[in-house]
């Protein structure tokens, strides 16, 4: 099977599943994130692994965050991001490895950081009473539209690099190509409710955002696979790589829209 075709095969059955934990929300959401922040912290700890990450601490602390965030909103969240801090260290020093304790417990934080506090965002935004399930639905949609149509538009029109040191497939025309999707998705997504959440001007905001901030995350990842010496997170999901690989993007862009909209007043 092509990658192409692994990829269309795979989007095809995982976009139905994780659409409707979304619509569920709750606790079937929060299993959701669970298990992808288990899976891309295995991935993240197999790529750092020259850095020897403390991964039962990275384990405890992106579960720890995502309980937080559930059970008790942001501030219970941070805590448990915090609790990492002192696992990662005690774990280490139990241990015993040849690494320096600076670099183990840093790889470690920065792991449980990425994942556990992007996936949190997700359940933040999807809990809050103000059209959570809507914006959610927004956020994943326009990503994943940016996505598909910078990949395209890359492929057939894409001459001028984006960041060839980073990632040198990505092109300038697939950027604009993809945000222009990216802004379409968010406009028609909340063009219903102009009225009563985000006005026509606030909306193209948020498309604006989530096309800056997906694009970052996805280069983000890059950069630290580049460190890293290797060319995808995972095989987990065929042609699209690893988890990690998929949750790049959205990591970023949750938390860029819940404070976007923090700012709007609508959380």
């Amino acid at each position: 099977m092509s990658p192409l075709a692994s990829r269309i095969l795979v989007a095809a059955i995982g976009l139905p599943v994780v659409l409707a934990l979304v619509y569920a929300g709750g606790w079937w959401l929060f299993a959701l994130a669970a298990v992808g922040a288990v899976l891309a912290v295995h991935e993240y700890s197999l790529m750092a692994r020259s850095l020897r990450p403390v991964t039962l601490a990275a384990y405890a602390g992106v579960l720890l965050i995502l309980f937080g965030a559930e059970l008790g909103g942001v501030v219970w969240m941070v805590g448990g991001f915090l609790a990492t801090l002192a696992l990662a260290f005690v774990l280490h020093w139990v241990g015993q490895t040849r690494q320096s304790a600076t670099i183990a417990v840093s790889a470690t934080v920065l792991g449980t950081a990425w994942i556990g506090f992007g996936l949190a965002y997700l359940l933040l935004l999807r809990d809050s009473s103000n059209h959570g399930r809507l914006a959610t639905f927004t956020v994943l949609i326009a990503v994943w539209a940016g996505d598909i149509g910078a990949f395209f538009a890359g492929r057939l029109i894409g001459r001028h690099k984006l960041a060839p040191a980073l990632s040198p497939g990505k092109t300038w025309e697939g950027f604009v190509f993809g945000t222009i999707c990216t802004v379409f998705v968010v406009f028609v997504s909340l063009y219903n409710e102009r009225h009563d959440y985000l006005s026509i001007g606030r909306a193209v905001v948020l498309g604006l955002v989530v096309a800056v901030a997906g694009p970052l995350g996805d280069l983000f990842e890059s950069g630290v696979k580049r460190d890293m010496q290797v060319k995808d997170s995972g095989r987990i999901l065929a042609g699209h790589g690893g988890v990690l690989d998929r949750l790049d993007a959205p990591l970023f862009a949750f938390v860029a829209v819940y404070y976007l909209l923090l700012a709007f007043g609508k959380i």
